[in-house]
């Protein structure tokens, strides 16, 4: 099957397999796609993730976090930047997201990276999504 956004399908993936309280969720992999999963491994929103080499496409897979009552650990994540209007910020202009609680995920020149790390590194770059 084609599609038209990844990084869209990745995040509506995610956020089925959470309201499903699914243990992981599959999907094709891109290398964008395996940024943004190691952002949210490392951010603590999902488990883990692996690749798994496989022909046509390799899969990518991502395991879910819950909280005591089973309630997922992704509140809400939204893409930002769509392939129809794209969204761009200068390292001032990097969004917060509900007061720093949660992130935003831009794609800058050295890497896709947190809002945060952006602003650190005074860099700016495409917003992504936001995830809290």
């Amino acid at each position: 099957m084609s599609v038209n956004d990844p990084i869209s399908d990745m995040l509506t993936r995610v956020r089925n397999a959470g309201m499903a309280r699914q243990s992981e969720t599959t999907m094709p992999s891109t290398k964008v796609l395996v940024a943004i999963a190691k952002i949210l491994s490392e951010e603590g929103y999902i488990g883990d993730f692996r690749v798994i080499e496989k022909r046509p496409q390799n899969q990518l897979v991502i395991s879910l976090r819950y909280g005591a009552d089973r309630k997922p650990a992704i509140k809400e994540i939204k893409r930002v930047s769509k392939p129809g209007l794209r969204v761009y910020a200068g390292k001032d202009d990097i969004p917060r997201v509900q007061s720093g609680l949660g992130i935003a995920v831009v794609s800058t020149p050295q890497g896709v990276m947190t809002g945060y790390e952006a602003r650190r590194r005074g860099i700016g770059g495409e917003v992504l999504c936001t995830v809290f």
